[in-house]
């Protein structure tokens, strides 16, 4: 598979490549990813599952969102490094945790959700569109909109 981009864990088990750029990238403040990330939020970007190969021994944990979905993180059980995230909701995209990219110019964050659970030392972009929330319209449509932009 020729990349577009290219990823892995801290201690290189775990290996993934994506044929096509991220369709949209999104900075996200839900203590879900607050407390994943061990940091103010995560950094997601959204790719196609079909345009992604992962290799190399992953572990998972499922827990439900605030809306009933449920997400499943992927991390490297060596070092502990989140790789990716699923949601029950999108089942065609696979959520690349930013912090696993290869080539960190290839993230260029488009939008802010759960901004009202930002902690106050974890400042927001404020050149971003933010969200207090989860939009009213979904994700699903969030995402959309960045592939047609």
């Amino acid at each position: 598979m020729e990349s577009a981009f290219t990823g892995s864990c801290l201690c290189g088990n775990v290996q993934l490549k994506s044929a096509v750029k991220p369709q949209i990238t999104a900075h996200c403040h839900c203590e879900d990813c607050r407390k994943s990330s061990g940091t103010g939020h995560c950094t997601h970007a959204a790719v196609p599952k079909e345009a992604v190969e992962v290799t190399g021994k992953l572990s998972f944990f499922d827990k439900p969102a605030d809306s009933g979905n449920v997400v499943t993180r992927g991390f490297c059980p060596t070092c502990g490094s989140a790789v990716y995230s699923l949601n029950s909701a999108m089942t065609d995209l696979i959520f690349i945790r930013a912090s696993a990219v290869d080539q960190p110019e290839v993230i260029d964050p488009q939008v802010v959700v759960y901004s009202s659970r930002a902690p106050s030392w974890d400042k927001i972009d404020e050149t971003l569109p933010a969200f207090p929330e989860m939009p009213p319209q979904g994700s699903r449509e969030i995402i959309e909109e960045g592939v047609n932009t």
